[in-house]
């Protein structure tokens, strides 16, 4: 990994830090081939923010070809395209919520079963009670490709951190890239505890509502 000769050192370690969480996404089976992204602020003295060059598996992710782009979804440093849909998501959040420095979104089999579930998330386990009464929800409008989903995307986050797409996905956005990624595995935790849980068809032992906003 070649550090680029123009970026200055907290830029660097945030470029660092992404780039580590593409590659912990794809140990755990997050990735989807080339789709998806996890982006952060560039730095706290910028308006942009760095996401993955469209075309790299997320294996394939450096802290130095990661892209720049202003909050019009133009690239501002390095060589490449990017997903115009990925700025759509990501860039909802990072215009709305100047305090979130990154955002994550996939698109994993347990994340995707929960969204197209009407019930959604149901905190049954004591990893899953962070999100009780935590988790936004957003209605599938297809492709994300119109900008003026991402007021809707934003209004629909809210003040939450954790979000699921309908028929779509999974979000989680945090103050940092290690909040952001401990959000995401526990999300996905949840999602797939639930799916395990219900397939027993047994009768379930769910915790209080009082129970877990206590644990939450």
């Amino acid at each position: 990994m070649v550090r680029l000769s123009n970026i200055l050192d907290d830029e660097w370690e945030n470029r660092i830090n992404l780039a580590a969480c593409y590659h912990l996404a794809d140990h755990f089976g997050w990735s989807d081939i080339i789709w998806n992204h996890i982006t952060a602020k560039t730095s706290k003295n910028k308006n942009t923010f760095l996401i993955n060059k469209f075309g790299l598996r997320y294996d394939e992710i450096t802290a130095s070809n990661l892209l720049e782009i202003d909050l019009e979804g133009n690239v501002i440093n390095g060589e490449g395209d990017i997903n115009y849909t990925g700025f759509v998501i990501h860039g909802a959040v990072h215009k709305a919520k100047q305090n979130i420095h990154c955002v994550m979104h996939t698109h994993s089999r347990a994340g995707l079963a929960i969204s197209c579930l009407k019930m959604g998330l149901e905190p049954i386990i004591q990893d899953a009670a962070m999100f009780h009464n935590r988790v936004s929800y957003h209605e599938w409008e297809g492709m994300s490709t119109n900008l003026e989903e991402c007021e809707r995307l934003s209004k629909s986050l809210g003040n939450n951190k954790a979000m699921i797409l309908r028929n779509h996905g999974l979000l989680t956005c945090g103050d940092s890239v290690s909040e952001t990624f401990m959000l995401m595995y526990y999300l996905e935790r949840a999602c797939k505890n639930q799916l395990d849980t219900y397939s027993t068809g047994l009768k379930l032992n769910k915790p209080s509502d009082n129970l877990l906003e206590f644990a939450a």
